[in-house]
């Protein structure tokens, strides 16, 4: 602009030029050797107001200032020269004026009046120009904003897409609460996450490992619960049923936390900036909170607010899936242990049992061992004769665990009914129970008979129906497969005799009984576990005691991926 006011007074041959802006009603430049912007003694800012002010037509004035009035409105003052053309936009908006004052009174000539009318095009052209980049630069900077706006908001969207699809099927509180982390740390970038959950009027932390430095308390302080009505925003967040925003000490829309506290007693000491406690809503009432803190400031806007929202609705869905399936599993262990049986007293025998589930948690089996002492027949003397059971009935759920405890205690009648009978026998006499009783049961079973006999030997019989078969390892490492089996257990099939075997069990040898969870992996060969087995056996150090003999099988044999559920039972006959 100053360029133009200088070309203006040159081309014009006067000593002051300027370009005055409207709306803004102030000089934009002049040439430095023009009177002083805005002075009183200067004329061509009151001419330029009195242009606009008027109707905006080019105005070029003499006036003479004798006191006398010649028609140009100056009455008195100085004597000054004034000629001003308009500045026009693109939409022929008055943009503000191009003047030129002369400090005498002078007499425009028409080259004046069109080199002044030129010089404004070209300064209105430059103006306009001016504009126009403005308005891209402007436009430029609003597109880039939104694009940066929209990439934000199309990363949230992956974030909820990926939290709807990973949340969907976790199976646990521990699944819950890792993918959750896994999923805001990407993303979100909190500098600390806590999980709690309402359990009788108290929330509680749902922790993760010792060296979880983000999620839950800091490593080695104990995540204490506390009060659902404490002073805590986690707690006020749980109560309200709506989201807190807490910014350093202070809650977003009135606090009742006292100075200096933090969201939750999990970031106590990590002096975090912002925290945002969501709470977890429930089906029937919620479930808790979950609380994402910065070390920096973070802004918590409505898309923000909205993306919080629903990722805090998907986190409930899936904690209220976790629980539920906990509690179910729960109650299925529960059952399943309660009828595991607490293994005798026998003089002259080391007994020992191990039982492992599968690794879903969901997956509970009918995998059982039984030993109970038998019974006397009716006119028979007392022989301190022991009754051994492993048996696996199919499936791996709750029907299967019920079935299982019913066959169990069918099994220990028909011991009691057929008394100085043999193991065939009480296996005969139960699947002629199930058939009576319409019991759905099928599966396999080793059931066994081991009755003391002279010089420190025990008498074993043996009835297998389709059961993995049992191994004998002698004091001097030998290991024997009791291969002979009879058909498995099964509701469809007609009852028909059982075939028993029976050999002596010397001082020093061992019985081993399991199920087909130790030996049987997908991709695996059975046999060759088996092989493996009794090698594991034939190896053991003498004398091992038996329930660290089973952990080891149980190791080194068992697959480490378990889809079923796996009994070990030994017996092993006292050494002489």
């Amino acid at each position: 602009m100053n360029r133009f006011a200088r070309l203006a007074t040159r081309l014009l041959a006067v000593p002051l030029g300027l370009v005055w802006l409207e709306p803004a009603g102030e000089a934009a430049g002049a040439a430095p050797e023009c009177w002083p912007v805005g002075a009183e003694s200067d004329p061509a800012v009151p001419a330029c107001c009195r242009l606009v002010a008027e109707d905006g037509m080019p105005r070029f004035l003499s006036h003479v200032g004798d006191g006398s009035d010649d028609g140009d409105g100056y009455d008195g003052g100085a004597s000054f020269a004034f000629a001003g053309v308009p500045l026009v936009g693109g939409s022929g908006e008055l943009l503000g004026v191009l003047a030129v004052t002369d400090r005498a009174p002078r007499k425009w000539s028409e080259d004046d009046v069109r080199d002044l009318s030129d010089l404004a095009a070209a300064c209105s052209a430059q103006m306009r120009m001016r504009t126009r980049s403005e308005t891209v630069r402007q436009a430029r900077e609003a597109a880039e904003g939104e694009a940066t706006r929209v990439h934000g908001l199309l990363n949230r969207s992956e974030l909820l897409l990926r939290a709807s699809e990973d949340l969907a099927d976790t199976s646990g509180l521990d699944d819950v609460r890792r993918r959750v982390g896994d999923l805001v740390g990407g993303d979100l970038k909190p500098a600390g996450i806590d999980l709690v959950l309402v359990r009788q009027g108290m929330l509680h932390h749902v922790t993760g490992p010792v060296d979880d430095d983000v999620f839950g308390p800091p490593p080695g302080r104990l995540a204490e619960p506390f009060g659902l009505g404490s002073h805590w925003p986690v707690a006020r967040a749980v109560r309200e049923h709506r989201l807190i925003v807490v910014d350093g000490p202070s809650v977003a829309g009135g606090t009742d936390a006292a100075p200096g506290h933090p969201a939750t007693p999990a970031f106590d000491g990590l002096h975090l900036a912002t925290a945002a406690c969501l709470p977890l809503r429930g089906t029937h009432d919620t479930l808790g909170a979950l609380v994402l803190g910065w070390d920096a400031p973070y802004e918590i806007g409505v898309d923000e607010r909205a993306v919080l929202t629903t990722l805090a609705g998907y986190t409930a869905q899936a904690l209220e899936r976790a629980l539920h399936l906990d509690e179910r599993v729960t109650v299925a262990r529960q059952l399943q242990r309660a009828m595991l049986t607490e293994l005798p007293d026998v003089p002259g025998l080391e007994l020992s049992a191990l039982y492992r589930p599968a690794a879903r948690d969901d997956m509970v089996g009918g995998d059982w061992y039984d030993a109970y002492p038998l019974p006397v027949a009716p006119g028979g003397a007392a022989t301190g004769a022991l009754s051994l059971t492993v048996g696996d009935i199919t499936g791996h759920d709750m029907r299967a665990a019920a079935l299982m405890g019913q066959v169990r205690s069918m099994l220990r009648q028909a011991d009691h009914d057929h008394a100085g009978e043999g193991p065939d026998q009480a296996l005969c006499a139960l699947e002629r129970a199930c058939r009576r009783l319409n019991l759905p049961a099928s599966g396999t079973a080793v059931h066994a008979h081991l009755t003391p006999a002279a010089d420190g030997h025990w008498r074993l019989r043996w009835s297998n129906a389709g059961h993995p078969a049992p191994l004998v390892v002698t004091a001097d490492g030998a290991v024997e497969t009791l291969a002979r089996h009879d058909v498995l257990l099964h509701h469809a099939l007609t009852p028909g005799p059982r075939t028993c075997d029976s050999r002596s069990l010397p001082p020093g040898s061992t019985l081993l009984l399991y199920t087909d969870g130790l030996v049987e992996e997908r991709g695996g060969d059975i046999e060759d576990n088996v092989d493996r087995l009794s090698q594991q056996l034939t190896t053991a150090p003498p004398g091992v005691p038996l329930d660290a003999l089973l952990r080891s099988l149980l190791g080194s044999v068992g697959p480490r991926d378990a889809r079923d559920d796996a009994v070990l039972f030994a017996v092993r006959v006292a050494a002489s």
